[in-house]
């Protein structure tokens, strides 16, 4: 998505010939899936299927964004392309704060709704000992009147939480500088603050997995810990996908970059990955609020 031009040979608008990209995709998919559920249900068998489809989703994956990049390179797409690039990835975010607007409003559901309900006077016959309350942390004091949740600790804002905010905020500062740098024309000074930027997404990732080491080790706080550990782990997890998403997403651009795919004028590889990272960073925000301080 670099050499964005109308001049030559260039179509008006470029239209690939057939291939058998997405039915491979779809195929890779199917076996994750499949794989996924066995794997789950106690079928061994399910670990290969995933692994099977893992690979030849990611190597369907690989071989169509490098016949998209040759494209490009090759002059094939015009400007009727590059618009067509922009509003295809501006609805692909907005699905995204879809995604999110519905797990947050999961959680505003159960905090402002489902749990003072289960403890109003309607609900005392079937929960004489329900406490509407929350989190709930500890068993047969607060929401778990059944003892079905064992006590767990909640997941403060310090120090894992705000480092990584800290992290999440720079790696939006370096990558502006970065985006500065090429519309410069300042190839050297860009590729050396998107590798801070990458840097950056990869410690984020690794603060994570120590603070669901820790939730699981030390705190006891796990996906089966009641409510409050589905919609934290559910949040937090999903978030920190599209982290590890983002960040593959910026270490491409940078390779590409360092080949030269990208100058002043046509660089929109960049600004989609761009985009999508300053999004995770604001939703980030959002959920450190939300999750960690309320």
């Amino acid at each position: 998505m670099s050499a964005v031009s109308n001049h030559g040979g260039t179509p008006y608008y470029f239209v690939p010939g057939p291939s058998r990209h997405p039915a491979m995709a779809a195929l890779g998919l199917f076996f994750v899936i499949l794989g996924a559920g066995q794997w789950i249900n106690g079928a061994g068998w399910g670990a290969y299927s995933l692994a099977a489809g893992m690979i030849i989703w990611l190597a369907t994956l690989y071989q169509w964004f490098g016949d998209a990049i040759r494209e490009s390179e090759g002059g094939q797409y015009s400007d009727r392309i590059d618009v067509s690039f922009r509003w295809s990835m501006s609805w692909f975010i907005f699905s995204e704060v879809m995604f999110f607007a519905a797990f947050f409003g999961a959680l505003y559901w159960a905090r402002v709704h489902s749990v003072p309900m289960l403890g109003n006077i309607d609900h005392q016959l079937l929960w004489p000992d329900f406490k509407a309350i929350w989190p709930s942390a500890a068993a047969g004091a607060t929401a778990s009147p059944a003892g079905t949740v064992d006590a767990f600790s909640t997941m403060g804002p310090w120090p894992i939480p705000t480092i990584n905010t800290a992290l999440l905020l720079t790696s939006g500062v370096t990558l502006t500088i970065a985006h500065h740098a090429l519309l410069a024309d300042k190839r050297s000074k860009t590729i050396f603050w998107m590798w801070i930027t990458v840097l950056l997404g990869v410690v984020f990732l690794g603060f994570q997995v120590y603070e669901y080491m820790h939730a699981y080790n030390d705190l006891n706080l796990k996906l089966t810990s009641g409510i409050y550990g589905s919609t934290f782990f559910m949040l937090t997890g999903f978030h920190g996908f599209h982290v590890f998403v983002g960040m593959l997403m910026l270490l491409f651009i940078t390779l590409r970059l360092t080949k030269g795919h990208f100058n002043s004028k046509h660089h929109f590889g960049f600004e989609g990955a761009a985009w999508y990272w300053h999004f995770v960073d604001v939703v980030w925000l959002g959920l450190y609020l939300i999750v960690y301080w309320m």
